[in-house]
């Protein structure tokens, strides 16, 4: 699958102010695995990059690819998906133990 060459400059953008986390699975990616990680526009509108990333979030391929069949599939059935940003809010919290973490590095 070709990329989109509008997406690299708003790509470099959200990987800076966003965590490395696939916003639906939470699987977390590193350095060498960032490839891995796409940047999914919420409105599905690749014109709207609003500076704070607002309209963006991180997925990993299968979820990006998940979450765009969802979207043709009730486009073609004529189905309208619920707005994400309007649904109940995650309980998966990736940082959580942060703190711990680093602080048994520092001991260590």
């Amino acid at each position: 699958m070709a990329r989109n060459t509008h997406e690299q400059p708003y790509r470099a953008r959200a990987l800076k102010i966003l965590p490395w986390i696939c916003a639906h699975c939470g699987r977390e990616f590193d350095g060498k695995k960032l490839n891995q990680l796409t940047v999914h526009h919420k409105d599905h509108d690749h014109h709207n990059n609003p500076p704070d990333g607002s309209n963006w979030e991180l997925l990993c391929l299968y979820c990006h690819d998940n979450e765009h069949q969802r979207y043709l599939m009730a486009d073609t059935s004529g189905e309208t998906l619920p707005n994400r940003n309007h649904e109940q809010p995650s309980t998966f919290t990736p940082f959580a133990h942060l703190g711990d973490l680093v602080k048994r590095k520092q001991v260590a």
